[in-house]
This record gives C-alpha cells, sequence and structure tokens, in this order.
C-alpha cells in the first residue's frame, strides 16, 4: 500500500519529482508543467463532478475547488467515484480522501457548503476556470449566470443531456463564447430515462477534455 511521508515529502521513496516524471509519463510533453499551476473548481462532486476531478488530477491539474453539500448515498454508487464504505460521508470530503490516493501531491479545497448565487464568487473566484456538475436545471442556470457576471473572461465548461444509455455520439461540446455545453443538450434525468455510468462519464470526461484543452491554450475549438 502507498504511504505518503509527511516528514520528507516522499511516497515509496520516491520524491514529487520523481513520482510526478513516473505518473505523469505517457501526458502530452509540456502539459503537467502547465496544469500544475492551474486552478479547476468543480461545483457538485457528484455523477458528473467525481468523475471530472479524478480525469483533471490524472491530466495534471493539482489544484481544485470542489463544493458540495450532499452525503455520499448507496444509490450514487453506480455511476459516482465513491465507495461502499464512504457511505453517509461528505461527498467533498470523501472525494478529496480518493482523489488524494490517485496523487498524494495534489491541493483539494474541499467546500461542504451548498452554492447560491451569493456565494459564487468567493467560493470560486481564484480559480482559473470553473466546471458545472449540478443535477437540477435551476441550478445550473443560477450557476453559469453568476460565474459569467462575475468573471466574464474566464471559461466555464457545462452539462446539460447526460440521461439514459446509447447515443454516444450525440454527447457533444458547443461553444457560446466563454460557455462550453457539453452533453446531447436533450436527455433529460428523470424516472423513465435514469442515470447510468457510462453516458454520465462520458459526459463528465468530455468536460474534464474541454476544461484540460482551454487551461492549456487559453481557448477551445469550436
Amino acid at each position: 500500500m502507498n504511504k505518503f511521508n509527511d516528514l520528507n515529502g516522499k511516497i515509496n521513496g520516491m520524491t514529487q519529482c520523481e513520482f510526478e516524471a513516473e505518473f505523469y509519463r505517457r501526458n502530452p510533453p509540456g502539459s503537467l508543467a502547465v496544469l500544475k499551476n492551474k486552478t479547476a473548481a468543480i461545483a457538485g462532486a457528484g455523477g458528473l463532478g467525481s468523475n471530472v476531478a479524478a480525469a483533471l488530477i490524472r491530466s495534471g491539474v493539482y489544484n481544485l475547488i470542489i463544493a458540495d453539500f450532499d452525503m455520499v448515498e448507496l444509490s450514487n454508487l453506480n455511476r459516482q467515484q465513491f465507495f461502499y464504505d464512504q457511505i453517509g460521508a461528505p461527498k467533498v470530503s470523501a472525494l478529496k480522501e480518493n482523489l488524494l490516493k490517485i496523487n498524494p501531491f495534489v491541493r483539494i479545497t474541499a467546500v461542504a457548503e451548498k452554492i447560491c448565487e451569493s456565494n459564487v464568487k468567493e467560493i470560486f473566484g481564484r480559480a482559473d476556470i470553473l466546471i458545472e456538475a449540478f443535477d437540477r436545471a435551476e441550478m445550473k442556470a443560477m450557476l453559469i449566470e453568476s460565474w459569467c457576471a462575475a468573471f466574464p473572461d474566464k471559461f466555464i465548461v457545462a452539462a446539460s443531456g447526460l440521461a439514459g444509455t446509447g447515443r454516444g455520439n450525440a454527447i457533444k461540446a458547443a461553444v457560446y463564447g466563454r460557455l462550453v455545453l457539453c452533453g446531447d443538450q436533450t436527455t433529460e434525468a428523470n424516472e423513465t430515462t435514469g442515470l447510468i455510468a457510462p453516458r454520465v462519464a462520458m459526459t463528465a470526461a468530455l468536460e474534464a477534455n474541454c476544461a484540460v484543452e482551454i487551461l492549456l491554450s487559453g481557448g477551445i475549438g469550436n
């Protein structure tokens, strides 16, 4: 089992530089130097947020702000990056624990607080980019409007339409200025459509991919 030694900053005898060199060996050349100095914020730590967070950490993003006030439930485990023994724990705490098992050198700010119009700027303001990972349409709209009003020059990557099964080719990214919208923009989650791991993970991966492109290049292709 890997154990991080706080006294000498090593993991399994490796320094941080040695760990990074091997962990990110297959990543695009030069990407780690850029990404590890960026901060990404994720609003929501459920199906989208937990999968986005894992993808960003594995891509080389070292600074994450993750906000969510929910607890881990058994019904979450079909699509979210949690485990049975974490049921009942705050999602942000459980997710931070899991992300540090991927890379113990990353810095995670876990905010167990409900996001509203009045605290978006305070919680996420120091981030270079915001990824929306809410379930409810009205919360998505609130977050997008609040972020764009406070930070018109910063990107926000959001999701719409990820429920059901199949139709993977319908999941795409659409760019509207500084707003990037991922999903099929049609399929709403309800008792008929449901939510299943593959489609949720596909949309989350697309959100993370767009975020990485923006962090590396400062923009995104249409």
